[in-house]
């Protein structure tokens, strides 16, 4: 048997043969089988958009899906097998070696040299093969033997190999909305062909809309979710809210703590924060936590934060975000979660200043990019005869013996950077108040 199998995307180990077989998964048979069928990603797939124009005219170039599980992308790999003359063959990284992936293209390349047909060749979770191995498909990318579509749900920048990224189209799909997943819902409710009409339910907007909500964009989980309330369901056939909310309690988020979702929240909660924002700041630290994130992490992101972001301006930031660190470890969760909306909280609403960041990168950029001056000697300890004949130690002053604390006039930098200022306090907060103190510690001695 050739590796091509024309207009066809291969069938899962296990799935029935025909795509309407009653004991397929709903998903699965509710799978849409014409652009027009084709719910959400209107941006994408709307009549007279390029992606749709090149998919009717059999026009494809290489391309990337990526967007979250359940928007549509391996449904748009079937849609366009269904309509090019190209070969089309699908892997799944997952489950496909490099080695078949190899074989593939040698077929794809002789086959463009007998017959000059090209070979579509989509590939699902790209991300999952490593940059060396996504090496091998550009030769054969560059020589137009196949066109690619690489589906992922990670972000492509990272995880494409970045001369494939330079190569193909990169579409975003979006998580779908509540009333698309809900239009897809309905159909399959009335659906007798290939969805549940034929049994004849009960089903509520409002249990609609509420699976919507538990399925979070994502298509398939409200398709699963809406067959696992019909079996519930039982001989009533009644699907209602009630039903759905005592299905639901299990609820899980959609955060993926590797993945790029997890840094988006930890931006989404540190930006919150640095807004003065409370009600914004708990409630990402809420998403992070209830689905799952390690809240140790948390509270070094809290700490991190309150010397960034607030620095003098608020020094007992600081010793809040230790602290709440210190009841997470002490308290375990859940109970250490209010001493981290604690100390969220009053970051999100303390004086803010960057002051003391800037500070250290203006002092580690001096480090690293000037000479590295000695140390001026009246700033070194002198404690043998052989220093101190050195001159180590020689004009220093002690602070504390100055009327005011303060030894003016005695430089603390080296001579390349003498008279340099490192940092510059706010007028917010604590650095109004040290920003005046150190204009007198800096006023010339009289």
């Amino acid at each position: 048997m050739s590796l091509f199998d024309d207009h066809d995307v291969p069938p899962r180990q296990g799935d029935a043969e025909h795509p309407d077989a009653p004991d397929r998964p709903l998903a699965e048979r509710m799978r849409p089988r014409t652009l027009d069928e084709f719910v959400g990603q209107q941006s994408l797939v709307a009549p007279g958009r390029p992606l749709r124009r090149a998919i009717e005219q059999d026009r494809l170039q290489s391309i990337i899906l990526w967007g979250p599980p359940g928007t549509g992308k391996t449904t748009l790999a079937r849609l366009i097998a269904t309509a090019t003359q190209a070969h089309f063959i699908a892997f799944s990284a997952v489950l496909s070696g490099i080695k078949e992936i190899r074989a593939v293209m040698a077929e794809a390349e002789e086959a463009r040299r007998r017959t000059g047909r090209r070979t579509i060749l989509f590939i699902d979770e790209i991300h999952r093969f490593n940059k060396a191995q996504q090496d091998a498909f550009l030769p054969r990318v560059e020589a137009g033997d196949i066109v690619l579509i690489g589906a992922t749900t990670e972000n492509p920048s990272f995880e494409v190999n970045s001369a494939l990224l330079s190569r193909s189209k990169v579409h975003v799909l979006k998580a779908l909305g509540l009333p698309e997943i809900s239009a897809i819902l309905r159909r399959a409710v009335e659906d007798e062909q290939r969805g549940l009409g034929a049994l004849q339910l009960s089903v509520d907007d409002e249990a609609l809309t509420a699976i919507a909500k538990y399925a979070n964009g994502d298509a398939r989980v409200a398709l699963n979710f809406l067959e696992t309330a019909v079996t519930s369901a039982g001989e009533s056939r009644r699907i209602d809210t009630a039903l759905v909310a005592d299905l639901a309690q299990n609820r899980a988020l959609l955060y993926d703590k590797s993945g790029e979702e997890h840094y988006n929240l930890v931006s989404a909660l540190h930006k919150s924060i640095r807004n003065s924002d409370p009600d914004a700041a708990v409630y990402w630290l809420a998403r992070m936590l209830e689905a799952g994130e390690d809240p140790l992490y948390v509270a070094r992101r809290l700490v991190r934060f309150a010397s960034e972001d607030i620095g003098t301006a608020d020094p007992q930031a600081l010793a809040i975000a230790v602290a709440a660190k210190e009841a997470v470890h002490f308290l375990g969760m859940p109970e250490g979660n209010t001493a981290l909306a604690q100390a969220a909280i009053y970051m999100a609403v303390a004086s803010k200043s960057n002051a003391v960041y800037k500070a250290y990168l203006a002092a580690a950029e001096a480090a690293a990019s000037e000479v590295a001056e000695p140390v001026p000697l009246h700033l070194r300890n002198a404690p043998t005869t052989l220093m101190k004949g050195l001159d180590y130690g020689k004009d220093y002053r002690y602070a504390h013996d100055e009327a005011d604390g303060v030894a003016r006039g005695m430089e603390c930098l080296p001579p390349a950077q003498a008279g340099r200022r490192f940092y510059d306090p706010t007028e917010r907060g604590m650095e109004a108040r040290i920003k005046q103190r150190l204009a007198e510690i800096r006023k010339t001695p009289s």
